[in-house]
């Protein structure tokens, strides 16, 4: 069960927030998801069922061949960098 409680809470730990009336349409978007869920486990023999990755079969996929290109050296990456910290590049906390 998803309440709001749990989305305030994954919502502080992602370091953003809503107002209430946004938590309630979330809950209630969520509310459709699982009953939908719900129907779809039900439907029978649904686990023999192979799980779908694209939407349409395709014969003929023509990928690129893979080309060696220019190695990009270290410095070159580094000189975008806003900072650093040897070879390394510095990015802020995000997490706990």
């Amino acid at each position: 069960m998803i309440t709001k409680e749990k989305l305030k809470d994954y919502a502080h730990k992602l370091m953003f927030d809503m107002n209430d009336e946004e938590y309630d349409t979330l809950l209630k978007e969520f509310d459709v998801m699982l009953k939908q869920m719900d129907l779809i486990g039900n439907i029978k023999d649904i686990s023999c069922v192979e799980p779908m990755t694209f939407p349409f079969e395709l014969d003929s996929v023509e990928l690129r061949n893979d080309e060696e290109s220019r190695n990009i050296e270290i410095e070159e990456v580094l000189s975008n960098a806003g900072s650093k910290k040897g070879r390394e590049v510095r990015v802020p906390k995000v997490v706990e």
